[in-house]
């Protein structure tokens, strides 16, 4: 379209510039920064170049178990050194793939291979068609196969959310590829859990054969995440951030769970709250707003991978938090609430050990803290488990489950409040 002097006109239906986002990609979680914006990880970088560092050289790497809470750098740390080690080895004259699958989607071992085999053959020129259904997981291996032997002599493959795979048995496969004469190159994995219990889940086997170096980051301090925000700051159109909105931004991060992901994702939702409202600035007010939004979204992922029981029982802790007086309850109070909540979604309960089980890669996760404590000579000790998330932002997550969805709302829960003995017909009126 042109008007009558011939000058292009645009849609009016939208907008020629963002009038919030400068360069919206940098508050995107996928998004790799350039190194001089990775902040606080050079340790954690140096480490994982030492095990996979060998490719650089035409030998063969380690394989490495990253594990750390969401928001430590994990996922950033791995694909940026494993672009590294690409680029330094291709300037030895080594060809080096990276491929990056995120098992929370690729969540089978077909559909990991399948996006292997894919994202291999996008980058090459290898001639055959890969199938997307209809081939046994085998088949996409032996592709894979081909494609190295053909195009590469080494390989990273990294594995994120390793946990939510259905079986382990792609370890095995990748780490024994080249024992086996199924290629020539080198593989090398690099497999990244919140969960730090994730080793013990591995078959004897796969374990033996994968023979890994295990690696832990931990959360990020307070001037770590005000410079990583810092190094946010242009990702907005010059002039719309508030005074004071960064350091807002990575105070409430920080004095919860040194979460650099969180910190980013409750800016990107206040800059989409202001634009909504048709603000011109982002302000304190929208952080805080965001705030909400991007804990119940934060809770939601970490409770993603989780069973329908681990939700439950966090679901009794935030409900006796709610409706009672009290901060802190023992595994046994939380079980009998827990079992009022299987009976209202229709679910068997575990049994009390299984909770605990549940409580405790919580307490990993840092949605929960769980000390011990004496109880007397007649009681002995106990664990006691206190929440460090709002109850509120816990319930709305929970029930974003749609097999959860018959279980209180905050405001049943609130309107309980006063009932101290959160009895079962009270509770499950909602059924």
């Amino acid at each position: 379209m042109s008007d009558e002097e011939g000058e292009e006109v645009g849609d009016p239906l939208f907008a020629d510039q963002d009038p919030i986002f400068a360069r919206k990609e940098l508050l995107h979680v996928g998004h790799v920064p350039e190194e001089n914006r990775i902040v606080g990880r050079d340790e954690e970088i140096q480490s994982v170049a030492d095990e996979i560092g060998a490719i650089v050289r035409g030998d063969p790497p380690n394989n490495v178990m990253i594990y750390g809470k969401t928001g430590t750098g994990k996922s950033l740390v791995s694909r940026h050194v494993a672009s590294r080690a690409q680029n330094a080895a291709e300037a030895n004259g080594i060809a080096c793939g990276v491929v990056y699958v995120d098992c929370s989607e690729a969540d089978t071992e077909t559909r990991a291979t399948r996006q292997l085999a894919t994202e291999l053959k996008r980058a090459t020129e290898y001639e055959r068609e890969i199938p997307t259904r209809g081939v046994g997981t085998m088949e996409y291996y032996r592709h894979v196969w081909r494609i190295l032997d053909d195009h590469y002599d080494a390989l990273v493959v990294i594995l994120d959310e390793i946990d939510k795979l259905t079986n382990s048995n792609i370890l095995m496969q990748l780490s024994r590829a080249r024992e086996a004469n199924k290629t020539e190159s080198y593989i090398g994995v690099v497999g990244i859990s919140n969960k730090i219990q994730y080793r013990e889940s591995l078959d004897e086997r796969i374990d033996s054969s994968f023979g890994h170096r295990e690696l832990f980051f931990h959360p990020y301090d307070a001037d770590q995440l005000r410079e990583i925000m810092r190094n946010r700051e242009d990702a907005f159109q010059r002039g719309v951030l508030a005074s004071g909105t960064i350091q807002l931004c990575a105070a409430l991060a920080a004095k919860k769970h040194g979460d650099a992901r969180k910190a980013i994702d409750i800016l990107k939702e206040a800059g989409e709250l202001a634009r909504r409202n048709d603000d011109s600035t982002v302000t304190k007010e929208h952080i805080r707003q965001a705030q909400d939004i991007a804990e119940i979204n934060r809770v939601e992922e970490l409770t993603s991978g989780g069973t329908i029981h681990a939700k439950l029982a966090l679901y009794a802790l935030s409900s006796l938090v709610i409706v009672g007086d009290e901060g802190t309850y023992s595994t046994r109070q939380i079980y009998e609430r827990y079992e009022q909540m299987c009976d209202v979604a229709g679910f068997e309960p575990v049994t009390e050990n299984g909770l605990y089980k549940q409580l405790k890669e919580q307490a990993f996760l840092g949605v929960i803290e769980s000390n011990k404590t004496g109880g007397g000579r007649s009681q002995g000790s106990y664990l006691l488990h206190r929440l460090v998330t709002d109850p509120r932002h816990i319930v709305k997550a929970v029930r974003r489950d749609a097999s959860l969805d018959d279980l209180p709302t905050v405001e049943d829960l609130a309107s309980m409040e006063g009932n101290r003995n959160g009895s079962q017909s009270t509770l499950g009126t909602n059924r």
